[in-house]
């Protein structure tokens, strides 16, 4: 048979969508801290002393919080596996005709299935019946600590965009410049994050920027009515 390459974008899935996260949650998380405390009518020091605290709090709870959530899956897919592989121990004929089952689902006559099923469960029962049956695969498999380690650097890389912004800007121009730079890094964002997945830039771009903005302008309005009231 001959061969060629294909460059499917679906690879990227397990550390992209934890980067992606992290960069975005940086960039409006320590931006709209910015504003909302510069808003307040707070110095140039509390703000910015306000961001690195925002940045180092924020990178350690997106680390905690992606390596929790992503291990209960990697726990429930362990989980799976191990009931899977009782299953099979238990029943390999019922598991068999299972398997052929969800090829005649998918399409497959029902000789064509058996046969497939068969050729499959002599090569691995357990990898045939996790992707086929489970949606378990090498390239969705939960990595607790790639995405931890992802969204704690992405989070720290894009927290620190706002706060350059702070370190060059005049006080007064604080607001304005922090929050113009920061549409500008997701919109960078959100065309870098649909270029590396294969998905329509014009509508990532469009969808990060926005959200962006809504975080910012409501931040910013809080911190307005607070810097009046106090």
């Amino acid at each position: 048979m001959r061969r060629h390459r294909e460059g499917h974008q679906v690879r990227h899935i397990g550390w992209l969508r934890a980067a992606v996260l992290g960069a975005n949650d940086g960039i409006v998380s320590t931006a709209s801290l910015i504003v909302g405390v510069a808003a307040a009518a707070a110095t140039k020091n509390d703000v910015l002393l306000a961001g690195i605290a925002g940045l180092v709090a924020g990178a350690m709870s997106m680390a905690a919080g992606e390596y929790v959530s992503v291990s209960s899956q990697s726990d429930t897919e362990k989980a799976d596996l191990k009931r899977e592989t009782a299953e099979l121990r238990a029943n390999p004929a019922a598991e068999e005709d299972e398997l052929a089952g969800i090829y005649i689902a998918r399409g497959l006559d029902k000789h064509l299935a058996q046969q497939v099923a068969r050729a499959l469960t002599k090569k691995d029962a357990l990898a045939a019946h996790a992707r086929d049956e489970l949606g378990i695969s090498e390239i969705t498999a939960a990595r607790p600590i790639q995405a931890a380690f992802a969204s704690a650097l992405t989070f720290s890389i894009g927290a620190a965009l706002p706060l350059l912004a702070v370190v060059v800007t005049p006080a007064p121009a604080v607001v304005t410049a922090v929050a113009l730079s920061s549409l500008v890094y997701l919109a960078l964002l959100g065309a870098v994050g649909a270029k590396i997945g294969g998905a329509d830039i014009v509508t990532a771009t469009i969808r990060v920027t926005f959200w962006g903005a809504l975080a910012m302008a409501v931040t910013a309005g809080i911190g307005l009515l607070i810097g009046k009231a106090v």
